[in-house]
């Protein structure tokens, strides 16, 4: 556990800022962007659930955890760090069909992973015995508990998470969080907490049946926002896209590709998920009837 603290030092005294295009660090070749802003709290995250997962495994009267969960929230840390740190961050400030992966792999893979893995109860136990009861405290308070009820119940959180990704689609606003950091930030912060809502919502909070129309009507707007990129006959982020040709793309193929990735790929994970939870929404259905048929034949 040491080591990973010490990891956790590390990476964050001698992080660098990570600049969009047009900031003063002008890079020639892809490399890895150790953004404190961005690298901090994912350090942070990762050892608080590494030493609690560290304590409630040496409590021996703690029940073990589910294998499942902490397999899902690393294979989510690691895809979110990936995303976010590995040279596929570099390559998204210079060609939007990069950055267009770079914002799915947040949203339609970190995002559930972390959520299914419901971590915050494993982070509680890395604090010290009286913080953890105080934070717990806080965060069964009922304003805290009640604005996360509000904000996360089914439709208010398919709404939000529709709502960030429209928003920050609009080509003026992209193109300047491209150019800006402190907007490149907070645009990476609003998709991934409004994934973190939408999946929380679909996941833990909605019936199975309620929850894939929420994961459907997602995966029809988004793929509508994606043709829209794609099928546009002419460019429209021109800050996004000014690097294209460095990479042997005109820019409006590049806006293309990004559209397809959207649109098509994107789209296909909304899917897949939307029919999982409908084939769970049936068997369950199936389960009550039959429970019915006993409790009541004919």
């Amino acid at each position: 556990m040491r080591t990973l603290i010490l990891i956790a030092f590390i990476m964050t005294a001698f992080s660098r800022a990570a600049y969009a295009h047009g900031g003063a660090e002008a890079e020639t070749h892809a490399s890895w962007t150790f953004d404190p802003w961005i690298v901090s709290p994912l350090v942070t995250v990762g050892v608080l659930y590494a030493l609690g997962s560290w304590r409630l495994r040496s409590r021996r009267s703690a029940r073990p955890a589910q294998d499942w969960r902490p397999l899902a929230f690393w294979s989510g840390w690691i895809s979110l760090g990936g995303a976010l740190v590995s040279p596929l961050h570099w390559l998204g400030e210079h060609l939007f069909t990069f950055h267009m992966i770079e914002h799915e792999i947040l949203m339609a893979i970190s995002a559930p992973l972390m959520v299914a893995s419901r971590p915050l109860g494993t982070m509680l136990w890395a604090l010290p015995r009286n913080a953890r009861r105080q934070t717990a405290g806080l965060l069964c308070s009922w304003p805290v508990r009640g604005t996360w009820r509000a904000l996360a119940s089914g439709g208010t959180a398919t709404l939000l998470h529709g709502v960030a990704i429209w928003v920050w689609h609009a080509p003026i606003l992209f193109d300047a969080a491209v150019e800006n950091i402190t907007l490149h930030r907070l645009q990476h912060v609003s998709f991934f907490a409004s994934a973190v809502l939408f999946w929380w919502a679909v996941l833990w909070r909605s019936p199975a049946g309620a929850a894939a129309w929420h994961v459907f009507i997602t995966m029809l707007h988004t793929s509508v926002l994606g043709a829209l990129m794609a099928l546009a006959p002419r460019v429209l982020y021109g800050a996004q896209t000014a690097a294209a040709a460095d990479w042997g793309l005109t820019p409006l193929e590049d806006q293309q590709l990004a559209g397809v990735i959207m649109w098509v790929p994107a789209g296909t994970i909304y899917a897949g998920a939307a029919l999982v939870l409908l084939a769970l929404w049936i068997q369950t259905s199936s389960e009550k009837a039959r429970r019915a048929d006993v409790l009541h034949p004919l």
